[in-house]
């Protein structure tokens, strides 16, 4: 079966609410009117039983009596709706003012009710004032009384149906022009797609329980056009990066081939493409590390480190290219954590290679090292030109270059160095930023010594 939606849910809510107090209500006003009713029929009685007493006053014998019955019967005929039945006594029968009543009559003192051949009665059997005073049954007709407690309750029963079926048809004009937002947010989720992230819900508009709502739509579109944008980006990136060194392997090749070599020319022809597919195979490995960041896929090994050791081994290595370039390699301070040596490694690596590749000649870097109480602060400055603020924010993107004068095709330059760097350390748990001003660049990394789990 198909589910009813939420307008037809809340307009059916709504007509059984309306439908259920109404008829409490009228149920309530339909016993409150019949308990007023009996209210003023024991009060009608008791002021005519009051008159019959006094008619009656004295009487204590059937002769006695037969003497006041034209009275009695006087009295009677201006109350053509009561009925008395006059016993001695004794309980014997003296006198019935209707020959329609049953010899059956209830005898129990107080106030109840009869019906007798389809008319219904009210029933009174009053204590007699002395125990020589005639026993008297009092029968008001009631039946009007009936006849609009019943029209009562079919029009009860009328407006419980009508208010249901008015609240229903309210209630669902109601439910879908309060859900039209919903609507527009489905129209707008509907017509979502790569060529229209753009659209957002206006949140203004939104009634208080959907802004929240709307904001968080609105978040997911702009984190879908942010991540489809540089999805597209990284797209055209490879692409561009591939294409030089896939162009050189071509005409390289191409020109190889356009007349025979002796087998020292092939052989240099070989190791020159083969350096190509060297920097087009670094550049998938690193594409693919990259692609495991994304996905949460780096499990960096928790191992004790000592990195003051590690910059030590990596300031040795450089220290040949540093010494070409006439830059000296200083570091200082030390810290212990539990991390990835390998990882680790190759993020300082990163950083190192590009402070010495923009450091001028006399420079110097710096790596410094500063622990704290569960975290450990590492810098790696050089001195040289500084970066604009503006390029600042852009320096961990993919294939970015702040130096858009940089040889392409190459495997130093690709524009992913630092990229890999900031995943290897949020996969530690910590963050790297970037300060520059003239005359000084500084990397800062900050890594949780404790309380880090994989």
């Amino acid at each position: 079966m198909r589910r009813l939606s939420l307008s037809s849910r809340l307009a059916l809510l709504f007509a059984g609410c309306t439908a259920v107090v109404s008829l409490f209500a009228g149920v309530l006003f339909g016993r409150a009117s019949e308990v007023h009713f009996v209210e003023l029929d024991q009060q009608l009685m008791e002021a005519r039983l009051a008159g019959l007493r006094s008619t009656l006053n004295g009487v204590s014998t059937l002769e006695q009596f037969s003497r006041r019955l034209p009275v009695l019967l006087q009295d009677l005929s201006h109350q053509p709706d009561l009925s008395i039945r006059v016993r001695g006594p004794d309980g014997h029968p003296w006198f019935d003012s209707s020959t329609s009543l049953p010899n059956d009559l209830p005898t129990t003192p107080g106030l109840g009710s009869l019906q007798i051949k389809g008319t219904d009665y009210r029933v009174l059997n009053p204590q007699p004032e002395t125990p020589d005073a005639p026993r008297l049954t009092l029968l008001l007709d009631i039946t009007h009384h009936q006849h609009f407690l019943q029209r009562m309750q079919r029009l009860i029963w009328m407006t419980v149906g009508l208010s249901a079926l008015a609240t229903a048809i309210l209630g669902a004009w109601a439910a879908r022009s309060g859900l039209r937002p919903l609507r527009r947010m489905s129209a707008i989720a509907a017509s979502v797609s790569a060529d229209s992230l753009t659209a957002r819900l206006p949140e203004a508009q939104m009634p208080t329980e959907l802004a929240d709502l709307a904001h968080a739509f609105n978040a997911m579109l702009e984190r879908l056009d942010a991540s489809f944008q540089r999805l597209s980006a990284f797209s055209a990136d490879i692409a561009h990066e591939l294409r030089t060194p896939l162009s050189n392997l071509l005409t390289h090749t191409q020109v190889t081939l356009t007349r025979p070599r002796d087998i020292d020319a092939y052989r240099e022809a070989l190791h020159s493409n083969l350096e190509e597919l060297q920097w087009m195979a670094q550049l998938v490995n690193d594409m693919l590390y990259l692609a495991k960041a994304d996905h949460g896929l780096l499990t960096p090994r928790r191992e004790p480190l000592d990195l003051a050791h590690e910059v030590e081994a990596l300031l040795e290595f450089y220290a040949l290219l540093a010494e070409e370039s006439q830059i000296q390699l200083t570091h200082e301070g030390s810290g212990q954590l539990a991390g990835d040596r390998s990882m680790l490694r190759r993020a300082l690596s990163n950083l190192l290679d590009n402070a010495l590749r923009y450091t001028p000649a006399g420079g110097e870097i710096k790596v410094c090292m500063v622990p704290t109480a569960d975290r450990l602060r590492i810098t790696v400055e050089n001195s040289g030109p500084g970066i604009p603020a503006a390029l600042l924010p852009r320096l961990f993107d993919r294939f970015y270059r702040a130096d858009p004068a940089r040889r392409e095709g190459s495997s130093e330059h690709a524009g992913l160095g630092l990229a890999i760097t900031q995943s290897i350390i949020r996969a530690h748990g910590g963050q790297i930023t970037c300060e520059s001003q003239a005359g000084m660049t500084r990397f800062v990394i900050e890594l949780p010594t404790r309380g880090q789990s994989l």
